[in-house]
């Protein structure tokens, strides 16, 4: 089913962002960066993604641990880095514009000034699907390790239509801090 992103262009939502990660969501800690990066780019192929893959969050802190070189940006407003939480050493470049949730015509431009277009990039954003539209547009201009994290930071709603509690970075108990 196609959800509408904040630009008016849709995508299928995954089923991935369904499944609240927990002890048999397959994850190790002995798990190689490889095997990771592997699964990823397969989600990928299964999702005819046009970036390198999707990631789980906790594969992608624990990609963050193995892969000293690899970068985590968070493309959430600067509003919802500082009310709702962010995640330690990672870099933060707006998708959008605060306040008006206009696109920031700077993003790629900005990019460039921050992450090496040969690194491992991954994408995060409230719920995946800003991080997708990003990991998109960065493709497209020579990252071809650019990774969408699947839930993102607060996850899918429930049935009651809060987040925070099916999936997501907070949901699996990653590292964050109150802004």
């Amino acid at each position: 089913m196609p959800i509408q992103s904040p630009d008016s262009r849709s995508f299928p939502l995954p089923a991935y962002t369904l499944v609240p990660q927990g002890p048999s969501d397959g994850h190790t800690d002995m798990e190689t960066p490889e095997a990771i990066i592997a699964r990823a780019h397969e989600r990928g192929r299964e999702l005819k993604l046009p970036y390198a893959g999707a990631l789980l969050p906790k594969e992608a802190h624990a990609l963050m641990c193995a892969l000293p070189e690899s970068k985590l940006v968070d493309v959430r407003s600067r509003a919802e880095l500082e009310c709702v939480g962010r995640i330690p050493d990672s870099v933060a470049i707006e998708w959008n514009r605060w306040p008006n949730s206009h696109r920031n015509l700077d993003f790629i431009s900005e990019f460039e000034a921050s992450v090496d277009k040969n690194a491992t990039v991954m994408l995060l954003c409230r719920s995946g699907v800003r991080s997708h539209h990003a990991a998109v547009a960065l493709a497209a201009n020579g990252y071809s390790r650019a990774y969408n994290i699947l839930q993102g930071f607060e996850g899918d709603k429930d049935p009651n239509g809060q987040r925070n509690l099916l999936g997501g970075w907070r949901a699996a108990g990653l590292p964050w801090k109150q802004g």
